[in-house]
């Protein structure tokens, strides 16, 4: 186990709000290779998701799911695999019924290191340990990401996989029980090459989506910021900017204030995990944090509990790729340090 403790906030550029690391614990390391993490809360106990292999891109991807009631003191309460697929970033999420759904990458994967087209499957549970059996609901090739619930419906952005080298569109899709998916925007983006999305709803029910985007000819790496009212047919896209390029595993949460904040990977002195203050009024971007982290790192997962924000993700910087989870203060000078209400 590691514990890093920093005794005053970092901030690399003026935001409204200021992040404090209050510490870092490694929570667990048994496989040759730990990644692609995301962490909720339900049912008054925090989970914890991610993928099991041999290395990055190997043949033999599974979920493991962690348990923990205080972000402290964790235990395995499940192992999902599916013979024949890679499983892949796990992405976990509460259905209106009150099950746990785990929703990741599925790719037939011959060899190791080989690549292979990258589909998704689910799997709930009612308990946190007793699982469903995993099944595909994106058939390899086009990958869904990841959900989020919005009064009943589940939406999510796919995009292929593998990426070709001539642009693809993403495609918003909806469900509403997190397997039948229908394509509600068959043509959502398709600047550059983007990737991996994730989706937010703040209280008025508008849609914030934050875009991992790599580089594709003269279209350069970014993140992409896409906010949509109404139906969800219509969207604004802003460029964030080639500081946060190809901005891996991108996740977005909104504070009990309001403010939005976002994780992911960057890349400037190195690769490593960094979490940002989202403007979504001015479209801009504005880095918080660094955490400790480096090599192969990122896919953070973020829960707001007990006026402190908790944060798992991977990273590679202590020699073997391990999962972490940090927990970060958040502060500004307006309002007071302890903010109400968790997720």
């Amino acid at each position: 186990m590691m514990l890093v403790a920093l005794a005053a906030p970092v901030a690399w550029a003026a935001a409204p709000i200021q992040a404090e690391l209050l510490g870092v614990k490694k929570i667990w390391d048994q496989a040759p290779h730990n990644a692609f993490t995301d962490l909720v809360r339900w049912n008054e106990q925090f989970y914890c998701a991610f993928r099991e292999g041999r290395g990055h891109v190997s043949s033999d991807g599974r979920i493991r799911v962690l348990c923990s009631k205080d972000a402290e003191a964790w235990s395995s309460t499940g192992l999902i695999a599916l013979d024949g697929f890679d499983l892949r970033d796990a992405h976990l999420s509460i259905t209106p019924d009150n099950r746990l759904m785990l929703l990741g990458g599925a790719a037939p994967r011959p060899k190791d290191g080989q690549s292979a087209p990258t589909g998704s499957f689910v799997a709930f549970s009612r308990n946190g340990s007793d699982w469903t059996q995993p099944q595909i609901v994106s058939e390899p090739g086009r990958w869904l990401w990841c959900v989020t619930w919005q009064k009943g419906t589940a939406y999510g952005v796919s995009y292929p996989a593998p990426q070709g080298s001539s642009p693809a569109p993403l495609a918003l899709l909806a469900s509403s029980d997190g397997i039948a998916y229908r394509p509600l925007v068959p043509k959502l983006y398709g600047a550059g090459r983007p990737g991996e999305v994730t989706l937010r709803f703040d209280n008025a029910g508008t849609c914030y989506a934050l875009i991992r985007r790599d580089k594709l000819g003269d279209q350069p790496y970014s993140a992409i910021l896409g906010i949509s009212r109404g139906d969800y047919t219509q969207w604004q896209w802003h460029d964030l900017g080639a500081e946060f390029n190809a901005f891996g595993g991108p996740n977005l949460l909104q504070l009990p204030n309001g403010y939005w904040i976002a994780a992911g990977r960057m890349h400037q002195d190195g690769a490593h995990t960094a979490l940002c203050h989202l403007d979504m009024t001015e479209h801009t971007m504005t880095k918080l944090l660094k955490f400790p982290s480096g090599g192969d790192t990122s896919y953070p997962g973020l829960v707001w509990h007990n006026n402190l924000l908790h944060m798992s993700y991977y990273s590679t910087h202590e020699g073997k790729t391990s999962i972490y989870l940090a927990k970060i203060k958040i502060t500004s000078p307006g309002w007071a340090s302890d903010l109400p209400g968790s997720r």
